[in-house]
């Protein structure tokens, strides 16, 4: 098994962020620092990361989070600010984030230990639909919303055809619920800054078919069969 996939396996971190852990020496197998990333890990092999000895999952767990503003979505902070595990009681499994949400961005999160999947989502040819509710300084007008529906040009890079829907306009802003298929950095705001509209309150309410239904912010909950099965025929 290549030793990103082993990684993944162990619930450690997805397979591009294994690539990332390798690189950095963080990899040892059989007491030798790991120099490359195409390593096949044989039975009997020892791996560790971080100097602890790692060994594969032999249960998966999948959570929904709707994460908080103010939480990083990572594994630690360098900085010591409070992460997204930080709200997960995983009864001792190491979960990871699928994707990343911003910040000062709220909303839909899946957490898991299950590296394949994670792999599979954030695969840049699935094309996974994230709906957006933004709120909008000034008022956004239907031409507004058929230019995000079309492609914007946000800096080198004109985005692919989205899903806009205007929700309302209240005094001083509007909200606009938008559907993209990329995750380009901070694409959202991006789009609504080129068009003259600095995003005030950002909320990713869908991934998908899964939603965020009336889940409190902060809270969680485990994904049923039915959603782990759609996610895993993406």
């Amino acid at each position: 098994m290549r030793i990103n996939k082993y990684i993944a396996r162990c619930g450690e971190a997805s397979r591009r962020a294994a690539d990332e852990l390798i690189q950095k020496g963080k990899v040892s197998v059989n007491g030798k620092v790991l120099e490359e990333p195409g390593y096949d890990v044989q039975e009997g092999d020892e791996v560790r990361l971080f100097g602890r000895v790692i060994t594969p999952e032999t249960k998966n767990v999948y959570y929904l989070l709707n994460k908080p503003i103010g939480y990083v979505t990572t594994t630690m902070d360098k900085e010591g600010r409070p992460t997204v595990l930080d709200l997960v009681q995983a009864e001792g499994i190491r979960l990871f984030p699928v994707g990343r949400l911003d910040y000062n961005t709220s909303g839909l999160l899946i957490l898991t230990n299950d590296g394949d999947l994670s792999n599979r989502l954030m695969h840049p040819s699935k094309e996974f639909p994230k709906t957006y509710r933004v709120r909008a300084a000034g008022t956004v007008t239907l031409n507004d919303i058929r230019k995000l529906e079309n492609g914007v040009d946000i800096g080198g890079f004109i985005t692919s055809k989205a899903e806009a829907k205007l929700v309302r306009h209240d005094k001083n802003s509007t909200i606009v619920d938008l559907t993209i298929h990329e995750g380009k950095n901070r694409q959202v705001r991006r789009m609504f800054d080129a068009l003259g509209y600095p995003v005030q309150e950002l909320e990713r309410i869908g991934l998908g078919n899964l939603v965020i239904g009336r889940l409190a912010t902060g809270s969680y909950r485990k994904l049923s069969k039915e959603e782990v099965e759609y996610l895993k025929s993406r």
